[in-house]
């Protein structure tokens, strides 16, 4: 395939810091990658060279003459005088822009709900998202570099624009590449995964599953070969060591051999480890919401009724329960957390908490590390306390602080100067040393690398408290959370037993309805009150589906706790696999030894084999 543009040799670095190191890549057509890494391991800095908005300090970029690039930034760079129409089309006349499918397509998928005539300042940040997202996929570019595009994006957004890049070019056609934390819209566009780390880049064929796996092989295959060398290194300095006379007579091939061995150990990796904390005791009444209602204050200048953000919802919050949260932008999902932890009385209606909840929110916006942002970041968890026992041990603040990926060095670095992703890992911390039972995130993924993601499921999968979860990352709800509930912008709260996929399925059912009544009505007027009732249709017609179920709700909660039970097992033996791998390499010279563990591990391969169908034969059950 022909060549579209790349980087040869680049070499970057900020301040003492090297973050690119005479790295070489390239685009061709029909690439599709997505990029990966750590925060500030360098992946925007990587895509910003290429799209030639950085200039390395040594190596080059090339590109073909005739290749149009096209770039997303990962911050707002749209003017905010402008109204939204101006800053997607400019100055082209309608006719320039409607005539075209692609183009008519593209405003439907990302700014249909928007007001064409409202200044872009007055948006919200998902709004200004799309309109960004809508200027730049208008236009005939060659190659495409997404910086973050599904931040702020809903659910709904997130899959159009996958959808997008899929269909935009054929197979052999255009380029794309995207730095994003969205596991699912990696999986989802990607064919290869670039990973940044170190001042280097290593590819790897396939979506973010895909490179998973290849990285976990990769890093068993390395920690054989460290096994052997670790073995060699230690009988060579065992030598050396042999009395100080007879040192002086070794042979100099062996001195220099154990020295290179020696010098040969790698720089470690940092790592991300999130410990599960101390959990505080949590009763059988956690939080239940009874008949509530929530309606903000009417405009009365504008003549605007107040309409029903919730309306008359009850629901309620079990021990142990694990609920992720979707829904439109505006719907009232981060209301309804508002709701739960207290931090907002209802209209009307009750909201009832248990006497040992000990509720923890993670915002947004993490404002609430404002209050210590003159501190240092060991210094604000000192302020919790002084030792942490974790996992049976006692760790001193550094240490813990350590295990979220504050170097030494990161430590002593003031709240104020911290990154998006460094701040949200600190409060997450922060609020975890607190010991809380019911566990709130809203949007948590956000500004996070994949690695420290991982890390956050980790403690999440184990953690034996409430947790209510909302996100635009499917990846994640799915991994973390038992079922789901859908806003869809009508004050209701609906569960979803087909998950993610059932609820764009209600969506696009609650559009379509919607559309023919659109015509009578000014776009305004459709968005308030016309949306009510078809939507209300739509899922109306939805449920007796879910309820039309071949199995009954009590074979359905046996086979929950089934799959309980098979997760648990599946972890146990995932255990046992990693250590038959480390007894394997300890054993590499003795071929007798690795015969018998590698038929231990085909055993055990087997009965993995044999849980993952149950796993899959108990979970078409529930669905």
């Amino acid at each position: 395939m022909a060549h579209l543009l790349g980087g040869e040799s680049l070499t970057i670095s900020f301040g003492t810091r090297t973050v690119l190191d005479g790295v070489t890549v390239g685009l061709d057509e029909g690439a599709r990658i997505g990029v990966v890494g750590r925060n500030g391991d360098g992946k925007s800095t990587l895509m910003r060279l290429l799209a030639q908005r950085l200039t390395p300090d040594a190596g080059r970029v090339t590109k073909r003459r005739d290749v149009n690039v096209g770039f997303l930034d990962q911050g707002d760079v749209l003017d905010g005088d402008l109204t939204v129409g101006a800053a997607i089309v400019g100055d082209r006349a309608d006719y320039e822009w409607a005539s075209n499918p692609k183009i008519r397509d593209i405003m439907g998928g990302l700014v249909a709900d928007v007001d064409w005539t409202a200044q872009v300042s007055s948006l919200s940040g998902g709004q200004k998202r799309r309109v960004a997202l809508a200027k730049l996929l208008i236009e005939p570019h060659e190659v495409i570099m997404l910086d973050e595009p599904t931040n702020h994006l809903d659910v709904e957004g997130v899959a159009w624009l996958a959808r997008h890049l899929k269909t935009r070019w054929r197979p052999t056609e255009g380029a794309f590449l995207v730095v994003t934390h969205d596991r699912w819209f990696l999986d989802e566009v990607c064919t290869d995964t670039w990973e940044v780390h170190d001042g280097i880049v290593d590819p790897f064929e396939g979506g973010y599953a895909a490179y998973v796996l290849a990285r976990a092989e990769r890093d068993r295959m390395a920690a054989v070969v460290e096994g052997k060398r670790q073995n060699l290194m230690k009988k060579e300095l065992a030598w050396l060591r042999r009395g100080a006379p007879a040192r002086t007579s070794k042979p100099k091939f062996r001195i220099d051999a154990a020295n290179e061995l020696i010098s040969d150990v790698p720089e470690p990796r940092d790592t991300v480890a999130l410990s599960k904390m101390a959990t505080a005791r949590l009763g059988k009444d956690v939080i239940d919401l009874e008949g509530v209602t929530l309606a903000f204050e009417p405009d009365a200048a504008a003549g605007v009724a107040a309409k029903p953000l919730l309306d008359n919802v009850t629901l309620r919050l079990a021990p142990g329960e694990r609920v992720g949260i979707v829904g439109v932008n505006g719907a009232g999902k981060s209301t309804l957390l508002r709701l739960l932890s207290g931090d907002i009385a209802p209209t009307s209606g009750r909201v009832k908490r248990g006497k040992t909840v000990v509720p923890a929110v993670l915002s947004q916006d993490v404002k609430e590390l404002d209050d210590v942002s003159d501190l240092r970041v060991i210094e604000v968890i000192q302020r919790e306390k002084q030792t942490f026992a974790v996992g049976g041990k006692e760790l001193t603040a550094g240490q813990l602080v350590e295990q979220l990926g504050f170097t030494n060095e990161k430590q002593w670095t003031r709240v104020s100067e911290l990154s998006g992703g460094e701040r949200r890992r600190l409060q997450l911390l922060r609020l975890l040393v607190g010991e809380p039972n019911v566990l709130m995130l809203d949007e948590p993924t956000n500004d996070l690398d994949t690695d420290t993601l991982a890390a956050v499921e980790d403690v999440l999968d184990g953690w034996p408290g409430t947790l209510v979860v909302v996100s635009h990352d499917r990846y994640l709800l799915e991994r973390v959370t038992d079922h789901q509930l859908a806003l869809l912008g009508d004050g209701k709260v609906r569960g979803l037993p087909g998950g993610v996929d059932q609820y764009l399925k209600l969506r696009e059912e609650a559009l379509a309805a919607d559309r023919p009544s659109g015509g009578s009505t000014g776009p305004a007027a459709g968005g308030s009150a016309a949306v009510g009732e078809p939507g209300a249709a739509a899922v109306g017609a939805a449920a007796p589906a879910a309820a039309s179920s071949p199995h009954t709700e009590a074979e359905k909660r046996e086979a929950r706790k089934e799959l309980s039970r098979i997760e648990r097992q599946l972890g146990k033996l995932a255990a046992q696999e990693e250590k038959l791998h480390g007894q394997m390499a300890a054993s590499a010279d003795d071929y007798g030894r690795v015969g018998e563990l590698n038929t231990q591990l085909q055993d055990l391969l087997g009965q993995k084999e044999e849980l993952e169908m149950a796993w899959l034969e108990a979970s078409e059950i529930v669905a």
